[in-house]
């Protein structure tokens, strides 16, 4: 016998809670699927402790610049495991929060793993549970490169299991998650350097941030090598050794990151028996309204390959459940002008395009405007550390495409500016608007 619902949900993370829980408010029976914690990997190896682990190298950094303002401040150490201990309990608690959220909703959890069966139905464990509509929002995982010894190395998951915090680290990767961890590394006294394939970290992202996240980094004692191809790592008597394909080595050190992407969680859903397509590594591709190939079988968030970012799975996944439910014809989350942050040290915030990427769709039509400065922070003291910004506008009346800070506070402040660029702020909108004085933030009004 078969357990009914209108909705099943596959994937206990943002999206598919948010998309769950929305779609009860509308008094639709649902039910979610979900083999981990609740949260998926925001909450419990993502986002939120990664935050708390930023909080903790900041306050390094507070404590580092305490002397400029008067303060006579002796550290005697920072205790890891204390740290790790207060984390993982907060953890547990958002993870009872979100069960007891789904039991106010009336939505039913149901622990483990499912398995389709046929386009309206999946297994877990012995059961079968059919349902009018499924969403699979099962999330990603990170990769683990294919060489021999890579099982040495952890990934950002067991970055979260680290018992104690290693001397030595070597982080492989140059994308957001590898900075993220260099600089929560680095600003806690580990010794830290990054590997990367190519010529520098955040390819993705606009130049500037590249070339001012590297200059700081550096600065504040993150080494980095770049053109290394991991080929092999071994384990010897003084800790881990990396070999590079060009043959360089680094080490020995006390732990190896991987932090060179992630794919998607799929291998387990025989996604074929209910004839969904993927792609060819594994994610499942989607229209704009969210919609597989498969007419009552949706997708959303990291699953999909685009925009792998907590609030845009949430968006997606309450939009969908407006548009199915609510009555909402058409509703649908627009992938552009998404905001972002990467808690590196200095934070950066960014939206829109970069100058490249402005520039081959506008051509001669883009006009940038930069700023460099030293934040008041560090006017009292010698030890300096910059912030930067860009605003890069297209057409005859400059409007703004694209915003990029990075500097202390460039997490705060770009949630706003995001909020002008969607209503089609100009340059001269940007001019026009009073400054607010002494802030970092002001520079990107004032741009001239």
């Amino acid at each position: 016998m078969s357990q009914e619902y209108d909705l099943l949900v596959i994937g206990g993370g943002s999206g598919g809670l948010a998309h769950a829980q929305r779609a009860a408010e509308y008094g639709v029976n649902a039910a979610v699927v979900e083999y981990g914690p609740l949260g998926g990997t925001c909450v419990n190896v993502g986002c939120v402790p990664k935050k708390v682990m930023w909080y903790a190298s900041h306050y390094a950094h507070q404590l580092h610049h305490s002397a400029d303002y008067g303060y006579d401040v002796t550290v005697a150490g920072h205790d890891w495991p204390a740290l790790k201990a207060r984390r993982d309990a907060y953890v547990e608690r958002l993870n009872n929060i979100y069960s007891n959220n789904l039991d106010k909703r009336g939505v039913t959890y149901i622990a483990g793993t499912a398995r389709f069966i046929d386009a309206n139905a999946v297994v877990v464990g012995d059961v079968e549970y059919r349902a009018t509509h499924i969403v699979v929002a099962t999330g990603g995982q990170p990769i683990v490169p294919n060489i021999p010894g890579a099982e040495h190395g952890i990934t950002s998951d067991g970055f979260f299991e680290l018992q104690e915090q290693p001397k030595r680290v070597l982080i492989a990767g140059s994308g957001y998650i590898a900075v993220e961890l260099a600089g929560i590394f680095a600003g806690l006294g580990s010794e830290t350097r990054i590997i990367v394939r190519k010529e520098g970290v955040l390819r993705g992202f606009d130049k500037m941030l590249s070339s001012e996240l590297t200059d700081t980094m550096q600065k504040n004692g993150v080494a980095l090598d770049t053109g290394a191809v991991p080929a092999a790592v071994r384990r010897t008597d003084d800790g881990l050794v990396l070999t590079a394909e060009d043959g360089r080595e680094f080490g020995p050190v006390d732990a190896l990151v991987w932090a060179v992407g992630r794919s998607p969680n799929t291998a387990t859903l025989d996604l074929d028996k209910a004839g969904v397509n993927m792609d060819e590594r594994g994610f499942v591709p989607t229209d704009e309204l969210q919609a597989t190939n498969v007419e009552n079988i949706h997708a959303l968030g990291d699953v999909t390959g685009r925009a792998a970012l907590t609030p845009v799975a949430i968006a997606a996944g309450r939009r969908l459940a407006d548009r199915l439910y609510g009555g909402m014809e058409g509703r649908h989350l627009e992938y552009r002008l998404i905001p972002t942050v990467v808690f590196s040290h200095p934070t950066i915030g960014t939206v829109g395009m970069t100058e490249d990427e402005a520039r081959a769709e506008y051509g001669d039509d883009v006009k940038v405007y930069t700023s460099g400065f030293t934040p008041m922070f560090y006017a009292l003291g010698e030890d300096k550390q910059r912030a930067a910004m860009k605003l890069i506008t297209a057409g005859a009346e400059e409007s703004v495409v694209g915003c990029h800070v990075i500097g202390d506070g460039a997490d705060e402040m770009m949630q706003g500016f995001a909020v002008a660029m969607r209503m089609g702020a100009t340059k001269k909108d940007f001019d026009d608007t009073v400054a607010i004085h002494p802030t970092s933030a002001e520079e990107i009004v004032t741009m001239r």
